[in-house]
């Protein structure tokens, strides 16, 4: 698992969000960009995250942040995620884990004493150059903003 940290270029990227569009991260150049990796969509923690972020949208506009979830959900589970609790941000669909991969958040996890592999929640804050700025690798997922603001 490579250990991205502040100061490390962020990794390029194109991937698919919920419609189908192409997302790179070139499309953000000029702007702040939060991407939050999550394990799977319409669960009780990523939802929390997702919704959290949701809430506080025309902060992050104010300060010219965009944000992108990703997890490795289809397309579809993806979609109905974003609809049902009214994300205004893309969500990517990383089934084949490259997005995943390039940023290292794919890795042993632990629950209820079983051990698997899967996405370590985690947040990348990218500078308008595509400089990664922050890693916010415990992530609180009810009070996400205040740590990325």
């Amino acid at each position: 698992m490579t250990k991205l940290k502040a100061g490390d270029k962020a990794p390029e990227f194109s991937a698919k969000d919920q419609d189908g569009n192409t997302v790179k991260l070139s499309d953000f150049k000029g702007k702040k960009l939060v991407v939050f990796f999550y394990p799977k969509a319409s669960t009780p923690g990523c939802t929390a995250e997702a919704c959290n972020l949701r809430d506080n949208w025309e902060q992050f506009q104010e300060k010219n942040y965009a944000i992108l979830g990703v997890s490795a959900d289809s397309q579809k589970k993806q979609q109905n995620f974003k609809n049902k609790y009214e994300l205004p941000f893309p969500l990517l669909a990383d089934e084949d884990k490259e997005v995943i991969t390039a940023f290292g958040v794919w890795g042993p996890k632990k629950f209820m004493g079983k051990e698997y592999d899967g996405i370590n929640r985690t947040t990348f804050i990218i500078d308008e150059e595509g400089k990664i700025e922050e890693v916010i690798e415990k992530v609180k997922t009810k009070d996400h903003t205040a740590q990325i603001l």
